[in-house]
């Protein structure tokens, strides 16, 4: 029960490594508000976590709807100790020319922009509360860019400056902030990160892989439920490489 009495917010927890968190702070004792675009989603985890976890269908990339997953959470548990900000979004593998505006607008504002939105909302509440704990997913992209995926890797490698930057900023009023960095996992949005979803792509991934395999939502969910827990108590401002070895 490492996460006892805390009260977390994951957003993009309808599927994938959200998904895996939510349930795994459930399990360590956290009341989840589970966020996501995808109304059915949340509201099918929730009711399988129970009492501990309300449902807020939330686009990150809209400010009002931040606030009102935030003024959710205070409603209906009195606090907020830890938010994940897990949302992305990836446009597909490919010439870095051939990615229209629109979306790369809607990858900078799924993967930064609400960021801010969330900080905006979340840091009044836990600099009154004397502490509270920010966790940011990036990705190995952002530390080692992959060709065909410019502008996420951009966007990824802004969240990790960004999460140094606030880790320092905040520190001094109990606040920690750090960053997971995935490589790809088994998830709805592998196909983006390759290009295509075919066997042989899928193999020389995992081949690249020194541990054999690829991440699976849990390998993540343990990752964020140490480094937001009192056993990283002196961790802050760290962007942690979940994968297998991959960035070696």
């Amino acid at each position: 029960m490492r996460l006892k009495d805390k009260v977390a917010i994951v957003t993009g927890a309808a599927a994938g490594f959200g998904e895996g968190i939510a349930r795994r702070f459930a399990q360590e004792g956290a009341k989840v508000v589970v966020a996501d675009l995808n109304a059915r989603g949340v509201a099918e985890l929730a009711t399988e976590i129970g009492n501990d976890a309300i449902a807020v269908t939330t686009d990150v990339s809209q400010r009002a709807d931040i606030d009102h997953m935030v003024s959710a959470a205070m409603s209906s548990f009195g606090r907020i100790d830890i938010v994940v900000n897990n949302a992305g979004f990836t446009h597909r593998k490919g010439d870095l020319l051939e990615v229209d505006e629109s979306t790369f607008d809607l990858v900078t504002a799924v993967n930064m922009k609400a960021i801010y939105y969330s900080t905006q909302a979340v840091v009044p509440i836990m600099r009154k509360q004397g502490n509270g704990t920010i966790l940011n997913t990036a990705s190995t992209a952002g530390m080692r860019p992959q060709p065909g995926l410019t502008w996420y890797n951009a966007s990824k490698g802004w969240i990790i400056t960004a999460t140094k930057s606030m880790a320092a900023e905040l520190a001094g009023e109990h606040i920690r902030v750090n960053c997971l960095c995935p490589m790809a996992g088994d998830t709805a949005t592998l196909e983006r990160f390759m290009g295509a979803n075919t066997p042989e792509l899928r193999e020389k991934l995992r081949a690249s892989v020194p541990l054999g395999r690829l991440s699976t939502p849990m390998d993540i969910a343990n990752a964020a439920l140490w480094l937001v827990s009192d056993e990283a108590a002196f961790v802050t401002g760290v962007a942690l490489e979940v994968d297998g070895g991959g960035s070696i």
